[in-house]
């Protein structure tokens, strides 16, 4: 693949984080400028997705996009933005974890359904992408990438075209495709948006103020900075549908035993978004404090591993009554330069991102906080930095429980070789990164500082609760690890396309 010089890549090989597939917006707003209100609306979502962003409008005519690889700043200018006349937009940002880093994989998608152009946004991953797409080849279906996002796209196409309903294709799409997903449609005078049965990815619904509109989004904080109020979420398996007819909502599948993504609350959402109510900033900081209780030390100074750690550190300090400081800085402008560093400084790793404050460490014992371990790398040169600067001990304590399992459902582990804690015990992790002491939060502590729901927590425990073909599950796991499958794949999942086609017309003829 030919390598963009306008949009360098932006992912480092140490780099120790999970990385979230993408975020989604939508808006249907006639009387407002909904390409500038979706450029804001993904600003706010920008964390959940740095390699390409897109926007699609609708003018009640056609639809039009906009996309490109880059930030949300990069790849929209004013003039971009006014060539962008409509009524309803979606909006995406992506990190990619299905299809290579490419124009073509950056989205809103677009079908042709006849001559009505549709554009669809997602957020996740379809574990069974690779058979759909199969079918949808033998069907004379051309693609233009390798992501499951265009398979879904391909396939609502497809039963549009048959049924003559675009909820109906989105429906029965619905059916066929597993895994997490949420995902925003829209087509020249209206805005969709669906939820996967389990409600795995998230998708709230919010109002514009003075009743001027509706939109939806992956985080409540995209709601907030366009002026808009959080009304509900939108439901596991639900399709809504928004228009000049107002907002109209169908079950587009049953739905099943709820598995929200708990690694939401633990990394991915920003601090200020909310859930049932609940600002993720104070999950994170009771988190910390639900550590502290579990997993004390006798320490000079608590801090953390910017910015994702700040809530925990904060939480684990105030309950044990010990000093907070700073101890590293962020660099928050390296990762946006266009001049690649030499291999000599890239050696370097962390430092190009995190500098420490000698003053603030030296000759102190020191208790670093983080949301999680993945590869371990960051955390073994943030221990040695640390004790380069000074530091006499250096305790690090995680605010959730071990990461052993890949994620299947928007998550870029895609192999269980890359995790540390599937091959290491909490003490050779210790040793391993250097730390005087390890210790991770208890899987129960976690689930006390967020909302009663059922999450999906299967990064930690193994229990998949969409199941994991096979085929799509290869060579992803360690020798001697076998992922526990809590659910069968739904009967429609299992056959041919125009299986399905077939049975929906069998069933419209019998309801006739």
């Amino acid at each position: 693949m030919e390598h963009d010089i306008r949009t360098p890549e932006r992912r480092e090989p140490d780099d120790d984080k999970l990385r979230e597939e993408c975020g989604v917006f939508g808006v249907w707003a006639p009387e407002l400028d909904v390409a500038r209100l979706t450029y804001f609306a993904l600003r706010a979502l920008q964390h959940r997705g740095q390699d390409s962003a897109g926007i699609a409008v609708g003018d009640g005519s056609t639809v039009l996009v906009r996309k490109d690889l880059g930030l949300v700043n990069e790849v929209f200018s004013d003039v971009d933005l006014a060539a962008l006349p409509g009524k309803v937009a979606i909006g995406h940002v992506r990190y990619g974890t299905s299809g290579a880093r490419s124009w073509e994989s950056a989205q809103p998608h677009i079908s042709a359904i006849n001559s009505t152009l549709i554009a669809l946004a997602h957020n996740g991953t379809l574990v069974n992408s690779d058979q759909l797409r199969i079918d949808l080849a033998n069907l004379v279906l051309p693609f233009r990438s390798n992501t499951d996002s265009e398979v879904a796209a391909k396939l609502i196409g497809y039963f549009t075209e048959q049924t003559g309903h675009l909820r109906e294709g989105i429906a029965h799409t619905m059916s066929m495709i597993e895994g997490g997903y949420a995902m925003t449609v829209l087509r020249d005078n209206a805005l969709y948006a669906f939820r996967d049965p389990r409600g795995i990815r998230p998708l709230v619904l919010g109002r514009l103020a003075g009743d001027r509109g509706w939109v939806v989004a992956s985080e409540t904080c995209a709601l907030d900075i366009v002026g808009a109020t959080l009304v509900r979420d939108v439901e596991p398996g639900e399709i809504i549908r928004i228009s000049d007819d107002g907002l109209t909502s169908m079950q587009g599948v049953p739905a099943l035993d709820r598995a929200s993504c708990i690694f939401e609350l633990v990394y991915f959402s920003r601090p200020d978004t909310l859930v049932q109510g609940t600002s993720v900033y104070a999950m994170r900081n009771a988190m910390g404090r639900r550590l502290a209780v579990e997993a004390p030390a006798d320490v000079d100074l608590v801090m953390s591993v910017p910015d994702s750690g700040t809530p925990a550190a904060e939480g684990f300090a105030h309950q044990l009554d010990l000093p907070y400081g700073t101890g590293l800085v962020k660099n928050r402008y390296v990762a946006r330069t266009f001049i690649q560093p030499t291999q000599e400084l890239r050696d370097l790793g962390v430092r190009l991102k995190l500098n420490v404050l000698p003053d603030v460490v030296a000759g102190k014992r020191v208790l670093m906080v983080d949301d999680s371990i993945v590869r371990g790398t960051t955390s073994k040169q943030i221990v040695q930095l640390l004790r380069d600067a000074g530091a006499t001990e250096v305790h690090l304590r995680v605010a959730s429980p071990e990461v052993i399992w890949p994620c299947f459902y928007g998550i870029d582990t895609a192999t269980q070789d890359q995790l540390i804690s599937a091959s290491m015990s909490c003490d050779e992790v210790c040793a391993h990164i250097g730390a005087d002491s390890l210790a991770f939060l208890s899987l129960d502590g976690l689930l006390s500082c967020v909302p009663p729901d059922a999450y999906c927590c299967s990064c930690f425990t193994g229990d998949y609760p969409v199941e994991i073909p096979p085929s799509f599950s290869a060579g992803k796991f360690l020798d001697g690890f076998e992922p526990n499958n809590l659910n069968h794949a739904s009967p429609a999942s299992q056959m041919q396309i125009e299986e399905v086609l077939r049975a929906v017309q069998e069933k419209g003829s019998q309801d006739e």
